[in-house]
């Protein structure tokens, strides 16, 4: 999968929600923002679905990172809670693509798995619980969270299990980038 069009395509799969969403609050346009809604869920639906059958992390991450970006991009303003767990998010999965690249690097990844406890809580499948596992583990408290709102679109709802899914996909390949890099 091409990355630089998978990106173009969340973006705009985020915009046509958004621009759905603020039709239903416009009177004489539900219907047009139904439309723009539905079919942004469903070609976001249809990207992540691509992205896990990848199992590549960094591209499921890659996924994940641009359509928070762009939900950060298009929050509002005066909605301090989510522009506050977005920022986190983000940030979140800037670092996780740090690790990303020193785990490429069977040396470097060696070294720093010295720095993480071996307790079994600091560990995933006997991994360091690094910044990248940090990312997705917080990431996927929130997708959690976002299924308990009450009354979430059956769409919505399928679109934040699938987001879901493709995090537990990136661990378990990240988790094999570590066996590799700690020559397990």
């Amino acid at each position: 999968m091409e990355k630089s069009g998978l990106v173009a395509k969340i973006c705009a799969s985020v915009l046509k929600i958004d621009l759905g969403r603020k039709g239903f609050a416009s009177r004489g346009k539900e219907q047009e923002g139904r439309i723009s809604y539905e079919d942004g869920i469903n070609d976001a639906m249809v990207l992540f679905c691509e992205v896990q059958a990848t199992t590549d992390p960094e591209t499921i991450i890659l996924a994940e990172y641009t359509f928070l970006s762009q939900e950060l991009q298009i929050c509002n303003e005066t909605d301090n809670d989510s522009l506050s767990s977005l920022s986190q998010a983000v940030q979140s999965f800037d670092d996780a693509f740090l690790a990303l690249q020193v785990v490429k690097n069977s040396v470097s990844y060696r070294d720093a798995d010295k720095t993480h406890p071996h307790n079994k809580k600091h560990r995933v499948s006997g991994f360091p619980k690094d910044s990248f596992h940090i990312a997705c583990i917080s990431h996927k408290t929130r997708l959690l969270n976002s299924l308990r709102y009450p009354g979430i679109d059956p769409i919505e709802k399928a679109l934040l299990k699938q987001r879901l899914a493709n995090l537990s996909t990136a661990q378990s390949g990240y988790i094999k980038k570590q066996k590799k890099a700690m020559g397990s």
